[in-house]
């Protein structure tokens, strides 16, 4: 039976590297940004990590495993046609991943109990898709190093 990305991902000597790349992954992608909607995320982040310190790096770790679960139809696609690169393979779907990934997001946005986070979110999910999309081809780096 194949191994999961979850099973990959989460293993117990495996997941701290995922969160601390996904971290990474996650303030390289901020410090990126730019234009009007990049400077909203860019306040929209702020305000989040001067709320709650450490509430980003919470967050890498509580939905990490509904991502695993998000992206493994599209890992299992992807090792089944035998491609190069798993960055590439997502930029290619970036419609259908992003709103799969950002629906997890949304999820938690919904019944959260933290407004401000939820005040600062709902300003950065308008352009929350192609910002997401922008990062899939780091996102499919950081998994086949690990999935890989």
């Amino acid at each position: 039976m194949p191994v999961t990305l979850q099973q990959t991902l989460l293993a117990p000597e495996v997941r701290p590297q995922v969160i601390n790349d996904g971290q990474a992954l996650i303030e390289q992608q901020v410090s990126d940004m730019s234009g009007i909607s990049g400077a909203a995320v860019k306040i929209a982040y702020k305000t989040v990590s001067a709320f709650k310190p450490g509430f980003i790096r919470h967050m890498v770790e509580t939905l990490l495993p509904e991502m695993a679960d998000k992206l493994e139809p599209f890992w299992a696609d992807f090792s089944a046609s035998g491609g190069a690169g798993f960055g590439d393979y997502l930029a290619k779907r970036s419609d259908e991943v992003s709103e799969a990934l950002l629906s997890i997001t949304d999820e938690h946005a919904r019944y959260s109990e933290k407004p401000t986070v939820v005040k600062a979110y709902n300003k950065v999910r308008p352009s929350a898709a192609k910002h997401v999309a922008n990062a899939l081809p780091a996102v499919g780096a950081l998994v086949q190093k690990y999935a890989g």
